[in-house]
């Protein structure tokens, strides 16, 4: 795929600078715009989804958390426990118990960013990356498509890895994600989106929203939330959603799930009559609301974040797969393609 420097795109009318990194490199806010007036806006830097505005009933609602400018969003990575809010995760999302895997009998050694393991892909990982811009369709279905270049040994994984992504806002309120990578050596990678979702809009609290998820079992895990390789039967379990029911407050589990046509997950907002669909091919949706994340936030329009402002839906593999033999395939080989397609449908229900 050709990439068209950034230049060439100054002027497109859904393009604009959005800050200036401190090496002086300009970054870029993106705006999808589809025919029912829904908007998208993504930046450059970590390929981040900054806003989703969602017409409802003669009103706006911008359904994820976010910040107003880019050094808000630099400024989040120096937090005890960095939030990612809308970041791409990579090169791999979720942790790694102690920062290492073998492949092809050659242990590699991550950065431990993470109570000695390695989580979401290292302290400079993807979402802290500059992505170039590949492509901006306009029109029905507007997408842009960004790109990366991940060195051999980045962050300590092998492989010089490219990575493709492409947002498009279909004319069905979707918004699709579509990952492919490749890479120079064998390697591993697990890629995820990590917006905060709100259907009441970001300035308001998930606790009252209700989930569903389609999971009969997710992953047990040990006190570092590393997977033991296990699985927790949710038959009679807090943690069984395949009834909708209000969003738990904390939680931090993989659900394991495995349709690639019908609905993994979704959050439903009675409140502000909306709901979002969740579809992927990935085996697991990692649910995530709060925790340690932050306590308080200065977030956009001068909202105050907290813990309970937003809920996570991570589409990816298990975590610690590298590690799992018995997990699904994380191992993308030399010559061969990583792909990915994670969907989120926004519905009225009126």
């Amino acid at each position: 795929m050709e990439i068209k420097h950034i230049s060439h795109l100054k002027d497109a009318h859904n393009c604009k600078l959005f800050g200036i990194m401190p090496d002086k490199e300009e970054i870029y806010s993106f705006e999808l715009v589809n025919q029912n007036g829904m908007k998208v806006q993504i930046i450059n830097y970590g390929a981040t989804v900054t806003s989703i505005q969602i017409p409802i009933n003669g009103k706006v609602t911008d359904v994820v958390l976010g910040f107003d400018n880019l050094e808000a969003y630099l400024e989040s990575y120096n937090l005890p426990s960095a939030p990612y809010f809308g970041t791409t995760v990579g090169r791999y999302a979720g942790r790694i118990h102690k920062g290492s895997f073998s492949l092809s009998d050659i242990e590699y050694k991550l950065d431990e960013n993470n109570n000695g393991n390695t989580l979401h892909g290292g302290d400079m990982g993807f979402g802290r990356k500059i992505w170039n811009v590949a492509s901006v369709i306009s029109g029905q279905n507007p997408s842009v498509t960004f790109s990366l270049f991940s060195e051999h040994l980045d962050e300590g994984f092998p492989g010089e890895m490219t990575v493709y992504l492409t947002y498009t806002l279909t004319e069905e309120n979707e918004l699709k994600l579509e990952y492919k990578a490749t890479s120079t050596e064998d390697t591993v990678i697990n890629l995820t989106h990590h917006s905060y979702f709100n259907l009441d809009g970001h300035d308001g609290n998930v606790l009252e929203q209700q989930m569903f998820i389609q999971s009969d079992k997710m992953l047990e895990t040990n006190p570092d939330n590393i997977p033991t390789g296990n699985y927790t039967d949710l038959a009679n379990h807090d943690f069984d959603f395949r009834t909708p029911k209000n969003c738990p407050f904390p939680i931090d589990n993989s659900f394991v799930v495995n349709s690639k046509t019908e609905i993994v997950a979704q959050l439903i907002s009675l409140k502000n009559k909306l709901r979002m669909n969740v579809y992927t091919d990935q085996p697991s949706v990692h649910i995530y609301v709060g925790g340690n994340c932050f306590g308080k936030l200065k977030g956009k329009e001068n909202v105050d974040y907290n813990a309970q402002s937003g809920i996570c839906f991570e589409t990816q593999n298990f975590p610690d797969a590298p590690n799992q033999s018995h997990f699904p395939n994380a191992v993308l080989k030399k010559g061969e393609e990583y792909s990915q397609i994670t969907l989120y449908k926004f519905e009225n229900l009126n």
